[in-house]
């Protein structure tokens, strides 16, 4: 054979990945996150959520990054009896946080990382009925803080596929409450450090 034939396979779907280097300065994530609420004071009635996530980091090193995620949740709630209304209200939470993760561990196929993310979270409450009818919290924003981690299974050097749970506090009811949270998407890095 030739030299430009042996080049030519070399390059065909056999050849092998570019390396993963991780040397990236932006990291994009998106995805689908689900996590389990109280939307009432009482605490009686647990709901699920489920919604969309998008994230940016800045890889400021090798290990740490400066991330900025939003979140955006719907599910519907049980409701107080009412005589009018006999079924759940839609309950839906904006969250925009800001925080940090730190890359505890990587390799060619996958990457270990830690994550504390801190925010606001707006709860709309009353979409379906007033709150005077349905026991629901009223609307208003909230603190909320995220700990997690992700394992991230590398597709090639510049994609891979992120499963993250995480333990969400935040403070609609009385005090501070604790839930969990996962998402899985896509994340897609870019630039160089």
């Amino acid at each position: 054979m030739n030299a430009a034939r042996m080049q030519a396979q070399g390059q065909g779907k056999l050849a092998a990945a570019a390396p993963v280097t991780y040397d990236n300065r932006f990291e994009l994530f998106g995805g689908l996150n689900y996590m389990n609420f109280y939307a009432e004071p009482n605490e009686t009635k647990e709901m699920n959520l489920g919604g969309g996530e998008g994230s940016l980091t800045y890889w400021l090193s090798d290990r740490w990054g400066a991330v900025v995620d939003l979140r955006g949740d719907a599910g519907t709630s049980p409701v107080n009896a009412n005589p009018v209304f006999d079924g759940r209200a839609l309950v839906v939470l904006y969250t925009g946080m800001g925080g940090v993760q730190y890359r505890v561990k990587q390799n060619q196929r996958a990457a270990f990382s830690l994550h504390a993310y801190a925010g606001g979270s707006h709860g709309d409450f009353n979409i379906t009925l007033p709150q005077s009818e349905s026991g629901l919290y009223q609307n208003e924003t909230k603190p909320i803080e995220v700990f997690g981690g992700a394992v991230d299974l590398n597709r090639s050097k510049n994609l891979a596929i992120r499963l993250s749970p995480e333990l969400i506090e935040e403070q609609f009811g009385p005090g501070s409450r604790s839930f969990v949270s996962i998402s899985g998407g896509v994340v897609w890095r870019l630039g160089r450090r």
